[in-house]
């Protein structure tokens, strides 16, 4: 088969949310990708740090915070932080209404202890999360370390996570950063006015251009790149890509925007689409 370029999601694609061991199947999976000639890359809402550890499986570069941070072997392709004024009136917009923000360096990320409580209550009494949630609570359940929001010192920033308790403590920061800023977001409980998290984006870069970047540089043809992914943030993904794959757990609205639905990520789904696909 052709060289394909591979883009793989981190949580509830690649492995499951908040976890940092990849299954012995994809590893094996991804190692015959590699052997058949394919380039393979992570493309993820995680920042560059959080990233890092799954980067000695081999893969070619990353998409990271979402596509504000992209690179490919040693290059740096894409490095676009939020400008720092509008970081701070976004975030002060939604914190004047109690929203608790975890700020989301190159290098480190920060909250509050308020945040880390509100982390608590998912993994007490939410039910089914999306990926970033539950990418969330595993690692608070796993003794992640993040910074105080005190140690904060103006690092660039690339993304904002925020859980908010209603729906209309985000309308101010909407209101007036929606135009500047993607609010990618999920209801946790499923009921009108319920807790709401969410990831705040840069409209100037998403996972696509972040795909984009890498094919241009590497002089590769947008047809022939495959990207996989399972949540709403991975929908630009799938505007650029040659074949787009949905996870079966994916969210609804990504698997009708995809050309195929992969089985899920607790299923070998890796492994099994690209034996389908003709890439092992």
């Amino acid at each position: 088969m052709k060289q394909k370029l591979i883009f793989l999601d981190i949580d509830g694609t690649l492995l499951p949310p908040g976890e940092m061991l990849i299954p012995q199947s994809t590893v094996e999976a991804l190692r015959k990708a590699h052997a058949n000639g394919h380039k393979l890359f992570l493309c993820t809402g995680r920042n560059l740090r959080m990233t890092q550890p799954l980067l000695d499986y081999g893969f070619d570069g990353a998409v990271c915070s979402a596509g504000g941070y992209v690179f490919c072997g040693d290059k740096v392709l894409v490095d676009l932080p939020m400008e720092p004024e509008l970081a701070e009136g976004v975030r002060n917009a939604m914190e004047r209404h109690g929203v608790e923000c975890t700020l989301e360096a190159r290098d480190a990320t920060y909250g509050s202890l308020k945040m880390i409580e509100r982390w608590s209550f998912t993994h007490r009494d939410a039910g089914n999360l999306n990926s970033e949630a539950a990418r969330w609570r595993k690692a608070m359940e796993d003794g992640m370390t993040m910074s105080p929001l005190a140690d904060y010192k103006g690092e660039p920033l690339y993304k904002i996570v925020y859980i908010a308790e209603h729906s209309k403590d985000l309308d101010e920061a909407k209101r007036l950063y929606e135009d500047r800023f993607v609010f990618c977001e999920s209801k946790l409980d499923g009921l009108d006015g319920g807790y709401v998290n969410g990831e705040l984006i840069n409209r100037k870069f998403d996972k696509g251009r972040g795909i984009k970047a890498v094919c241009d540089y590497l002089g590769v043809p947008l047809q022939d790149s495959i990207g996989f992914g399972d949540s709403d943030n991975d929908l630009q993904m799938t505007d650029v890509v040659g074949i787009s794959v949905c996870m079966a757990n994916g969210s609804a609205s990504l698997k009708q925007r995809c050309d195929r639905i992969a089985p899920s990520v607790y299923e070998d789904g890796i492994a099994k689409e690209f034996a389908a696909l003709g890439l092992i």
